[in-house]
C-alpha cells in the first residue's frame, strides 16, 4: 500500500497528470514574452514601428513601467479574493482569453506607425502585460497544493523549461518558415515564405502575435482539463471582494509576524526586475548595437531558449538539492557578472577595452564579427541562469509563504516584480534618454541585482504559518 504524497500545502499532492499539467501553463504563456517581448516583435516596434532605437528602447521602457504601476494597484487585492473564493483556474482561463485577443492584434502594427498606429499598440501590449503577469498569479498560487514536496523545485524548473521549449520550437517555425526562405541557396528553405507572407512589410515579425495566441490557448487546456482546482468557498464575489480588501491591509499591519517573507519580497523586487530586464532590453540592446534584423534575433532566440531550458531543468535539480535560495544565490551572482560582460561589448570592443576587428570572421551570414559573437556566447551563459533565477524564487516563495494565504502571498510575490517593473524599465528609459546611449541604459539594471542579492543574504528557507488576526 502506498502513501500519497504530501504538498507544501499539507495535503495530498496531485496525481502526477495533475501537477505535469500544472506546468502546461508556463509552456502556455512563455513562447509570447519569448518571441513578442524579448526577439521579435519588441525589436521591431522599437526600429521598424517608432523608427528610433534609442526612442524604442524609452517607450517599452515607459510601458513596462506603466504595467507595472497598474500591477501594484491590483495584484495583491485579486490573489486575496481568489484565496476566500478557492478558484484559481477561472481567472486563469479569463486572462490567458485576453492575451489570446491582444497577441493576435498585434498582426495590424505596421511599420512607420501605420495599422493600428503607435498609440493603440501601446494600449494592446499595456494589456497583455497586465494580463499575463495576473494569470501567473493564480497559475504560481496552484503550486503549493499540486506538487509533491521533494518534487517542487524540479516541477517549477520543468515548467520553465517547457515553456523555452515551446519558444524554441515556434521561432524554428517562424524562422525557417517566414524569415529565410529566399534569403539564402540552402536547398531546405522553401524558395518563398509560406503563405504568402510578405517580408517587406514585415508580416514575418507581425505573424508572431497570432501565432502565440493559438499556442496560448493549446497550451492552457491541459491545466483547465487535469490541474485540480482549490474547491469553492461559496462566497460571492462581492463579499470575497470586500473579505480580499481587507486581508490585504491586515497582512500588512501583521508585517512584523511575516518580516522573512517581506524581507524575501523587498529583494525580489530588485534583483527579478533587474534579471529581467536584461533578457527584455537584450534583444532591443543588441539590434541597436549590432543592427541586427529579425532573422539574426530569431536564431539569437531560438539558442538563448535552449540554453534557457537546460538551465530550468537543470536549476530544479539545484533547487531540490542545495535549496531554494542558495541556487537563487547562484543564479543572481553569475547573472550580474554577465550582465557586466555584455555591456562591455561594442561593434569593436569586449570588456570594455579590448579592440576587436569588425571584420567578419567566417563565411556564415549571422553573427559574423568577434563582438557579435562574444556576445551570442555570453547570453546563452545569462539565459542558462536567468531561468535558474526564475524558477528558484518561485519556489522559494511557494516553501516560505503560509499554504491557506497562496494566491495573496503569489500576488505580492508579482508586486515584488512589479514595484521595479516601472523602476527598471524607467531607469533603462530614463537613463537611455539622459546619456542618448543604449548601452548606459541597459547597463544600469545591475545595480538592482546587486541590491536584491544583498537583501537576500537575511532571508531565511521556513514557511511562516498564519497570523492570528484581530
Amino acid at each position: 500500500m502506498t502513501t500519497q504524497a504530501l504538498s507544501l500545502a499539507g495535503t495530498p499532492a496531485a496525481a502526477p497528470l495533475g501537477y505535469y499539467s500544472w506546468t502546461f501553463g508556463q509552456g502556455a504563456r512563455d513562447p509570447y514574452y519569448i518571441m513578442v517581448v524579448i526577439y521579435i516583435f519588441f525589436p521591431y516596434f522599437s526600429n521598424t514601428v517608432v523608427g528610433d532605437p534609442v526612442q524604442g528602447q524609452s517607450l517599452i521602457g515607459y510601458l513596462n513601467a506603466t504595467a507595472g504601476f497598474v500591477l501594484m494597484l491590483t495584484a495583491p487585492f485579486l490573489g486575496a479574493i481568489a484565496d476566500k473564493n478557492g478558484r484559481r483556474k477561472p481567472w486563469v482561463a479569463a486572462t490567458v482569453l485576453v492575451m489570446i485577443v491582444g497577441a493576435g492584434l498585434l498582426w495590424f502594427v505596421l511599420p512607420q506607425g501605420g495599422g493600428v498606429g503607435i498609440g493603440w499598440t501601446l494600449l494592446i501590449l499595456l494589456v497583455i502585460s497586465v494580463a499575463f503577469s495576473i494569470s501567473e498569479v493564480f497559475h504560481n498560487a496552484m503550486l503549493p497544493s499540486v506538487a509533491p514536496v521533494n518534487k517542487v523545485g524540479a516541477i517549477s524548473g520543468m515548467a520553465f523549461a517547457l515553456g523555452n521549449v515551446g519558444g524554441l520550437v515556434l521561432m524554428l517555425f517562424v524562422l525557417f518558415a517566414f524569415a529565410m526562405p529566399g534569403t539564402q541557396p540552402w536547398s531546405f528553405l522553401p524558395a518563398e515564405p509560406l503563405f504568402g507572407l510578405d517580408r517587406a512589410s514585415h508580416e514575418h515579425d507581425r505573424v508572431v502575435g497570432p501565432i502565440s495566441a493559438v499556442w496560448m490557448l493549446l497550451l492552457t487546456l491541459p491545466v483547465l482539463l487535469f490541474t485540480p482546482d482549490g474547491k469553492t468557498s461559496g462566497t460571492p464575489m462581492l463579499i470575497a471582494a470586500r473579505q480580499g480588501i481587507r486581508d490585504v491591509v491586515e497582512t500588512v499591519k501583521q508585517l512584523k509576524h511575516y518580516s522573512n517573507i517581506a524581507i524575501y519580497l523587498l529583494s525580489r523586487m530588485f534583483f527579478i526586475d533587474g534579471m529581467v530586464g536584461v533578457m527584455t532590453f537584450g534583444g532591443v540592446y543588441a539590434s541597436g548595437t549590432f543592427g541586427w534584423q529579425s532573422t539574426t534575433l530569431l536564431i539569437f532566440g531560438l539558442c538563448s531558449s535552449a540554453s534557457a531550458m537546460f538551465g530550468a531543468y537543470v536549476g530544479g535539480k539545484l533547487d531540490d538539492k542545495l535549496g531554494s535560495i542558495r541556487a537563487l544565490q547562484i543564479a543572481i551572482g553569475m547573472s550580474s557578472l554577465v550582465l557586466l560582460v555584455l555591456v562591455s561589448i561594442q561593434p569593436g570592443t569586449v570588456l570594455y577595452v579590448v579592440s576587436v576587428s569588425t571584420e567578419p570572421v567566417w563565411d556564415f551570414p549571422y553573427f559574423q564579427t568577434t563582438a557579435e559573437i562574444c556576445y551570442f556566447i555570453s547570453n546563452q551563459i545569462f539565459a542558462m541562469f536567468f531561468v535558474t533565477g526564475l524558477s528558484s524564487s518561485r519556489t522559494l516563495m511557494a516553501r516560505i509563504s503560509p499554504p491557506q494565504m497562496a494566491t495573496q502571498f503569489f500576488g505580492l510575490f508579482a508586486l515584488s516584480g512589479t514595484v521595479t517593473a516601472f523602476l527598471a524599465p524607467l531607469m533603462v528609459a530614463t537613463t537611455t534618454d539622459f546619456f542618448q546611449s543604449q548601452r548606459a541604459g541597459f547597463a544600469s539594471l545591475a545595480i538592482l541585482m546587486i541590491i536584491g542579492a544583498v537583501l537576500l543574504l537575511k532571508v531565511r528557507e521556513e514557511q511562516a504559518t498564519v497570523a492570528n488576526q484581530s
